[in-house]
């Protein structure tokens, strides 16, 4: 039989849960031939499932239905989740609740290995640097969905004009916020501060600005139907030469129906909503100057360069031409990379330094038993979709590394890139199977710890909460969340 695998997994987002889910699958608990398994997932966020909690816009709610999934596969015993830890080589600033686990802890109790972080950190754009007028879009996402890292609510009784940069389907989620009525956000997962501050919100323009044109824009169809036939407001129309495809071009689907959406214009005529937005093509920031005072009326110059696509490469380049648009508030919109204090990141990629699912040295050599997978092996990119099968290549890279003989297992993944295996032994080759790290141990009895079990409490709790206000769920923060577990572990 072969040797015992003790797999950790860093980070609890959909990734991550895929490459469990698969692996409990495929070395099923009562089969004599499976080698002893033990999977532990931690995640630096107190609750499970990464985006799709904390990143997923609220209105859809179908997106979510993965979870089910992810519930199935935690019942598995050789499954277990520690929540509220941060695994690193420093503290987590930005969720100073969060227990901090050296990542020598984890190469001391395991066999193997799974970064599946993600990518946590907004891009930002170099000429419009974050202040009190430009914020990045993130900041507004884990506003909405209340994530730990806690930002500061925006002043959206102070705006009238809000300005995107980025064309992609984050951008119209914030703007879709932004232009629905409470009322209708009420039914679903939007805490009850959010719906307030929203109820006080005195915008009334979203544009939303993009450095190329119609063809390029990011976005998918679905969300911008969904911008189109919002009730209450209404699209400024766009200029028909813009919406003509260059001559020779074959559009694909997705192009054909994006300008044929927006040829056709949005539900509500222009001018008729107490609302707007409108799409600004082939415009890129070059500078924000602030307000001449500090009144609450007076707004910021957001000045643009136009552009033009280069017909060689398809990039974006300066025309000599630029505007400037008055606004309140700017949110850049550009991606996520990485963190650069991971373990194993690389700046050139803006993620971690992977090959066919394995994490690699800085020669090029594959590190023994260590992986990565999702965002954090590939960039920001891609959808669940996308996420589930790269997760289920992982797994069967892994399982070929853990289980060599097996041959029930067809791989997915890439043929790898590396030079060779590097011969250190980084890794536990005989851990303990059931023993935690000590910090962890002490942080389950301390209750700064969460397991599955105390989420599903949760989750059920929300749902109860949700359902007395009439709508999908009703979210805890940490402290309540805390107490609540305390409390429930009390009672048992």
């Amino acid at each position: 039989m072969p040797p015992p695998v003790k797999l950790a997994i860093i980070g609890g987002g959909p990734s991550a849960f895929y490459v469990a889910s698969r692996l409990l699958s495929l070395l099923p608990l009562k089969d004599p031939m499976s080698p002893p398994l033990r999977v532990h997932m931690y995640d630096r966020l107190w609750a499970p499932h990464g985006l799709v909690r904390y990143g997923v816009a609220p209105d859809h709610p179908e997106v979510k239905n993965c979870t089910n999934k992810f519930d199935a596969t935690a019942t598995d015993p050789r499954f277990r989740f520690f929540g509220n830890v941060n695994v690193g080589s420093t503290p987590l600033h930005s969720i100073p609740h969060a227990l901090h686990l050296p990542l020598t802890s984890i190469l001391n109790n395991y066999s193997h290995l799974l970064f599946a972080t993600g990518c946590t950190i907004p891009t930002l754009h170099s000429a419009i640097p974050p202040s009190i007028y430009c914020i990045p879009a993130l900041s507004l996402v884990h506003w909405y969905t209340q994530h730990p890292s806690h930002p500061p609510p925006p002043a959206l009784d102070k705006i009238s004009h809000l300005t995107i940069i980025g064309q992609g389907n984050v951008s119209l989620d914030i703007a879709r916020i932004l232009l629905t009525s409470p009322s209708v956000l009420r039914q679903y997962d939007v805490p009850e501060h959010v719906l307030e501050a929203l109820s006080r919100s005195t915008v009334k323009h979203v544009s939303i600005v993009g450095r190329r044109g119609p063809l390029e824009a990011a976005f998918t169809t679905k969300e911008l139907r969904e911008m189109i036939n919002l009730p209450e407001a209404s699209m400024v129309p766009i200029e028909p030469t813009l919406l003509t495809p260059p001559p020779g071009v074959t559009l694909t689907r997705q192009q054909r129906r994006t300008l044929e959406l927006l040829q056709k214009g949005s539900k509500n005529p222009p001018g008729s909503t107490p609302k707007s937005w409108s799409l600004h093509f082939y415009r890129s920031p070059t500078g924000l100057t602030p307000p001449s005072t500090a009144s609450a009326l007076d707004t910021a110059n957001l000045i643009l360069a136009h552009t033009r696509l280069d017909p060689a490469t398809s990039r974006a380049v300066p025309t000599g031409e630029t505007s400037t648009l008055p606004t309140s508030l700017v949110v850049t919109s550009l991606g996520f990379h990485a963190d650069p204090e991971m373990t194993f990141f690389d700046p050139a990629l803006r993620h971690l330094r992977s090959s066919g699912g394995r994490i690699t040295s800085s020669e090029g050599s594959a590190l023994k038993n260590i992986y990565a997978s999702g965002w954090a092996a590939n960039g920001a990119k891609g959808v669940l979709a996308s996420t589930m099968i790269d997760a289920y290549a992982v797994a069967s890279t892994i399982l070929s590394d853990a289980v060599p003989s097996s041959e029930a297992v067809t791989t997915t993944a890439p043929p790898p890139l590396v030079t060779g295996m590097a011969p250190d032994e980084i890794l536990n080759p005989r851990p303990d199977l059931d023993a935690l790290p000590s910090e962890i141990f002490h942080g389950i009895k301390d209750g700064f710890v969460t397991q599955y079990d105390d989420w599903k409490r949760i989750d059920a709790e929300e749902v109860r909460g949700g359902e007395a206000l009439g709508k999908e769920r009703e979210r805890m923060g940490w402290d309540e969340a805390m107490s609540f577990i305390a409390l429930s572990h009390a009672r048992s």
